[in-house]
């Protein structure tokens, strides 16, 4: 169903540019929308792009200027986007029911509307609140606890007693709740220090396909309300995340490191244990983070240090090959003038 330019416009807030009356039917990037649907630019950047789109209109950014093309104009195009792909894209069908081939053991609290695919394993004392979706060959251990409206997708892990809050997404091959990375060392030989805590994840949460966070070795780890965490990351035990976080693909926090809110860690960033990130901090991609990271603050590289002083760090190192011919020039001109003074 189709949805006018003008009722778009109104639907995310925006200034409306041009013919109100078209027809708008789907949503296509710059390069590959075609008349009849809706695209975006989020950034100037790629101004070069929208005279090949064949979209019949683009949503854009407030600085952006395209008198060729019927726009609606917003403070964030790539969220107005999102909300007219709610309306113009149809959701695709999730499961339903109880699947005969799944395992659901003793005193399992089942809520409304509950679908469980095949061969899930749904251990004892196991609680799923209304119209969360459990997708085929996914574990959920002894008395894990998930929340409503969660989608957990295939050959996910949820270990014992791992609790989940509202609204959580779980891409296929994450594991919630394996062992913290704990040993004590004793004459050559690790001893394993059992692992007794859980992993609390809070509402809101999405995380990516093969995640792995680890359970406190006492107590939680903790992943703070609103997180997103990308494919392939690794979070240790008795790590706490707060509210809001962005963590990007292929990122390491070692054991009972703290992030506070609105932290972005950027891909492959690793933290060591037992450090605090402040609030709204962000973490370069590829940083090496070996001690505490002040809230408001932005680092990268090896150590991590404050970005701008990094980024000079590098612009040094580059000059390095040609200092170091200068170098030699000047230490041969040396040379001649103390023969000379001879």
């Amino acid at each position: 169903m189709g949805m006018t330019l003008g009722k778009i416009a109104e639907l995310v807030g925006g200034q409306l540019s041009g013919d109100g009356e078209i027809v708008i039917e789907g949503v296509g990037s710059l390069t590959e929308a075609e008349k009849g649907e809706i695209t975006f630019l989020a950034s100037s950047r790629y101004r070069n792009q929208v005279s090949k789109t064949k979209a019949s209109a683009i949503i854009i950014g407030e600085e952006v200027e395209l008198p060729e093309i019927p726009s609606i104009r917003t403070k964030n195009p790539y969220l107005a986007f999102a909300q007219v792909m709610k309306v113009l894209v149809t959701p695709r069908k999730l499961p339903t029911g109880i699947d005969k081939t799944s395992i659901l053991g003793q005193g399992v609290k089942l809520g409304k509307d509950v679908a469980i695919g095949a061969y899930v394993v749904v251990e004892n004392g196991v609680v799923i609140g209304d119209r969360t979706v459990i997708f085929p060959g996914t574990y959920i251990g002894d008395k894990a606890m998930i929340g409503k409206d969660g989608l957990i997708y295939s050959n996910v892990t949820v270990r014992e007693e791992v609790i989940i809050g509202d609204n959580v997404i779980i891409h296929p091959g994450a594991v919630i709740g394996s062992d913290g990375f704990g040993y004590a060392t004793e004459k050559g030989k690790h001893h394993k220090i059992p692992q007794a805590g859980t992993v609390e994840i809070r509402n809101g949460v999405e995380i990516g396909a093969n995640v792995t966070i680890d359970r406190a070795t006492l107590g939680k780890t903790v992943i703070g309300e609103g997180t997103k965490i990308d494919n392939l990351v690794q979070i240790g035990h008795n790590v706490i995340i707060g509210k809001n976080c962005l963590i990007v693909s292929q990122v390491g926090i070692s054991g009972s490191t703290v992030i506070g809110d609105n932290v972005i860690l950027a891909g492959q960033a690793g933290l060591v244990g037992h450090i605090t990130v402040g609030d709204n901090a962000i973490v370069g991609a590829q940083a090496g983070v070996t001690k505490s990271v002040p809230a408001n603050t932005t680092v990268s590289g090896y150590p991590a240090r404050e970005h701008r002083i990094a980024q000079r760090m590098n612009a040094q190192l580059f000059r390095l090959p040609k200092l170091f011919e200068q170098i030699k020039e000047l230490k041969k001109e040396i040379e001649e003038l103390k023969e000379k003074i001879k």
